[in-house]
C-alpha cells in the first residue's frame, strides 16, 4: 500500500488571525502581501507600541452560549477555529463516537492578561477581589478542554507547550494519535492572545520586537538585510486530522497528506538557536525519514522566518545546505506577525493552501536579502508553482524544533 492508502490526511482547516478570520480572508489577506501591524492603543507609550491583532471578528459574539464568560481570549480564538475546522471537515459531534476523538491545542502561555488583571485586583480590593475563575481561564490547558467540550471529544486532550514550535508539535502529536491506533479523529493546532504591555515590554526588553516604531507595517522583514526583530501577533488555527482509509472510506475531501513530522531539541541555549542549524537539520531530516522523501524531493518550505536577525540567518544556513536544488520559500510572519503557539498551526494551514492552489504567497516587506545568502525566496506578488511536497518549519524558544512534511492529496 502507498502512503497515500496508510497515512494521515488534513480533511479540514480554520483559523482566526490579523489577515482574516477565516479561511478564505487569510489566503487572501496573506497572497495580497501586506502587513497587518498597527499601533495599538493598550500599547501605548511603550518602546514598541504596535503588535498584529485580529480585529474584525467580535469573538464574544462568534462564540455565543452561556459559557463565554468563563473563557480567556487565546480559549475563544482556538474554539472559532475548531469550529471552522469541524464543519470544513463534513463532521458533526453529534454523529461521531466522541471517545475516538482527540484534541490536541499547543499553546505557550496562556490566559496572562486575566493574571495581570487579577493581580491589580488583588492589590486594589484584597483576596476578596480575585475572581474564582482565574485559575480554569488562564492555565494553557483550557483552550484544549473548552474545544474538547465543545467537540463532545472524549479521547486524549492535550496541550503540549513547545513555545513558537507547539502549534506544529500539536499536529505531530496529532499524527502520533492516529498512527497507533488511539484515535480515529484528532482536532489539532494552536493558539495564542498575549498582546498586553506586560507581554510585550518583556520581549521588547529581551531585543526580541522590531522598534520600527515609525513604520509597523514595514517592521516585519523576515530574511530582510534590514531586519530587526519580529511583530507580536494573536490568532488560532486548528486543523481536522484523520487516517487517510479512513476518510476516503467516509467520503471524506482529502485536502492534503500528512505524511511526515519531526522533532528535536538544540539543548543549547534558553532563546538563542543553534546558529549551523544542526539540531533544526534533525527534526527536519526525521520528517523527511518518515516521508520516504529526499530533500530533492521537497518543492517549497514555508519557513519559520520571525524576522529576528539570529533565527533567520540560522534556518538560511539550514536550507541552503540540506536544500541546495533551492525550493521556493515563504514566511507569513511578514504579514501577521509572529503569533507565537499559534504560529506552526497557522503556518502548516498556509502549507495546505499552497499546495491545494498552487500558489506561493510572498514574504511581505523582503526588499534584499543579506550578501551570500541564496534563498529562492518569494516576493513582491505571489508566485504560481506546482507544489507538490512541501515542509513547514517551526523553531521555539528552548531549542524545539518541529518540522512537519505535506503532500498534495
Amino acid at each position: 500500500m502507498t502512503q497515500t492508502d496508510t497515512g494521515v490526511a488534513v480533511t479540514g482547516v480554520g483559523l482566526v488571525t490579523p489577515a482574516g478570520a477565516d479561511e478564505h480572508a487569510f489566503w487572501a489577506g496573506l497572497c495580497a502581501g501586506r502587513s497587518m501591524a498597527r499601533r495599538c492603543d493598550e500599547l501605548a507609550g511603550l518602546p514598541v507600541d504596535f503588535a498584529c491583532p485580529v480585529d474584525g471578528i467580535d469573538l464574544d459574539l462568534v462564540v455565543g452560549g452561556r459559557s463565554v464568560w468563563r473563557m480567556g481570549r487565546f480559549v475563544k480564538l482556538a474554539l472559532v477555529a475548531a469550529r471552522q475546522a469541524v464543519a470544513d471537515a463534513g463532521l458533526s459531534p453529534e454523529a461521531w463516537d466522541g471517545s475516538r476523538v482527540g484534541v490536541v491545542v499547543g499553546v505557550g502561555v496562556g490566559g496572562v492578561s486575566l493574571l495581570v488583571d487579577n493581580v491589580r485586583k488583588l492589590d486594589d480590593a484584597g483576596p476578596d477581589g480575585v475572581s474564582p475563575l482565574l485559575v480554569p481561564m488562564m492555565i494553557p490547558n483550557a483552550a484544549a478542554g473548552e474545544v474538547a467540550i465543545e467537540l463532545r471529544a472524549q479521547g486524549p486532550s492535550l496541550a503540549p507547550a513547545t513555545a513558537c514550535a507547539s502549534g506544529s508539535t500539536a499536529i505531530a502529536v496529532a499524527r502520533d494519535l492516529l498512527t497507533s491506533g488511539r484515535c480515529d479523529t484528532v482536532v489539532a493546532g494552536g493558539a495564542e492572545s498575549v498582546l498586553t504591555p506586560l507581554v510585550v515590554a518583556a520581549f521588547a526588553k529581551m531585543g526580541a520586537l522590531s522598534t520600527r516604531t515609525s513604520d509597523p507595517a514595514g517592521a516585519s522583514r523576515p530574511f530582510a538585510a534590514d531586519r530587526d526583530g519580529f511583530v507580536l501577533g494573536e490568532g488560532a488555527a486548528m486543523l481536522v486530522l484523520e487516517r487517510t482509509a479512513d476518510a476516503r472510506a467516509r467520503g471524506g475531501r482529502l485536502r492534503a497528506l500528512l505524511t511526515g513530522a519531526g522533532s528535536s531539541t538544540d539543548a543549547r541555549h534558553p532563546t538563542a538557536p543553534a546558529p549551523d542549524g544542526c539540531g533544526a537539520q534533525q527534526a527536519v531530516e526525521a520528517a523527511l525519514y518518515e516521508a520516504g522523501w529526499t530533500p530533492r524531493d521537497v518543492d517549497h518550505i514555508n519557513a519559520h522566518g520571525t524576522s529576528t536577525p539570529l533565527n533567520d540567518a540560522m534556518e538560511t544556513e539550514l536550507v541552503s545546505r540540506l536544500f541546495p536544488h533551492r525550493p521556493s520559500v515563504t514566511a507569513a510572519k511578514g504579514v501577521i506577525g509572529h503569533t507565537l503557539a499559534a504560529a506552526g498551526a497557522i503556518e502548516a494551514v498556509a502549507t495546505v493552501l499552497t499546495l491545494e492552489h498552487g500558489i506561493v504567497p510572498p514574504i511581505a516587506n523582503l526588499d534584499a536579502l543579506p550578501d551570500g545568502w541564496d534563498l529562492d525566496c518569494v516576493t513582491k506578488e505571489p508566485r504560481r508553482q506546482d507544489v507538490r511536497r512541501a515542509v513547514s518549519h517551526s523553531f521555539g524558544f528552548g531549542g524545539h524544533n518541529v518540522a512537519l512534511a505535506f503532500e498534495r492529496a
